[in-house]
């Protein structure tokens, strides 16, 4: 292990609990093209979090909004043309304005027209890539440490691939997080809230991995601190926003399982 790579997964609660208390102060806009299924979760939990969500994708007023915005999330997982068109619209704005996005290229390994999508949006560097496994095995890649460290270095892009262990990288820094709980997996639009939160990080820090690895060590424990109250899915959904909502410092130091 690099010593910098030893030194970050060592303070990642910290500055975890430092990232989360800054989102709480500066109230980040966060922009999200995403599916329709995941909105209103993913604005919940951006606003548990203290972020404030906007999801617009009219073209008249798009531009507007990721102007005014502190970071964008584009979600592949409604693959409409509407929605194609708006990401180009708000990817033309994260150009010229230099803010920070996340592409969460949602089920690409069942869509080829979809996966052809999202390559041609790693050609615009996208601050975070937030997937599964079998996302990141359709972008070409094996999802483990060593395969998402050499992806993460060739597109020089931060990849954080969500799982059983959540796996971080930078091509030369790599953190792996094993918080979570089973019912994560049964409900819907918890990665795509994941990529937001990861977004919503981005905005208020320029270290990308510390942003990512940050963000899903928030949501792996709000998740843990649900699961131990939840009497099934809808309960732990619910209870995810309450204890995202309550989460502090100490509950992130005693928790975290990083490596």
């Amino acid at each position: 292990m690099h010593s910098s790579q030893g030194v970050l997964s060592g303070a990642l609660p910290r500055i975890a609990a430092d990232i989360l208390e800054r989102l709480r102060t500066a109230s980040p806009a966060v922009h999200c093209i995403t599916n329709t299924v995941a909105q209103a979760f993913t604005a919940n939990v951006l606003l548990a979090a203290g972020a404030v969500p906007s999801m617009t994708l009219t073209h008249a007023e798009i531009g507007n909004f990721v102007e005014s915005a502190d970071a964008l999330l584009i979600n592949l997982g409604t693959f409409d043309g509407e929605r194609r068109e708006a990401t180009l619209i708000a990817l033309d704005v994260v150009r010229h304005r230099g803010k920070p996005w996340v592409l969460d290229p949602v089920l690409i390994d069942r869509s080829p027209p979809r996966a052809g999508f999202a390559k041609s949006l790693l050609a615009r560097r996208p601050s975070v890539v937030r997937l599964n496994a079998a996302e990141f095995k359709a972008l070409g890649g094996t999802p483990d440490a060593a395969s998402v460290s050499h992806f993460a270095g060739e597109a020089a892009i931060v990849i954080a691939l969500s799982g059983a262990k959540d796996i971080i990288s930078d091509g030369q820094r790599h953190v792996a997080v094993t918080n979570g709980h089973p019912l994560m997996a049964k409900v819907t639009a918890m990665g795509c809230a994941a990529s937001a939160l990861t977004a919503a990080c981005l905005s208020i820090e320029p270290d990308a991995i510390r942003a990512a690895a940050s963000a899903l060590l928030i949501l792996d424990i709000a998740g843990e601190i649900a699961g131990d109250a939840a009497n099934g899915p809808g309960s732990f959904a619910s209870g995810v926003i309450d204890a995202l909502h309550n989460l502090d410092a100490v509950a992130l130091e005693q928790r975290a399982k990083v490596s």
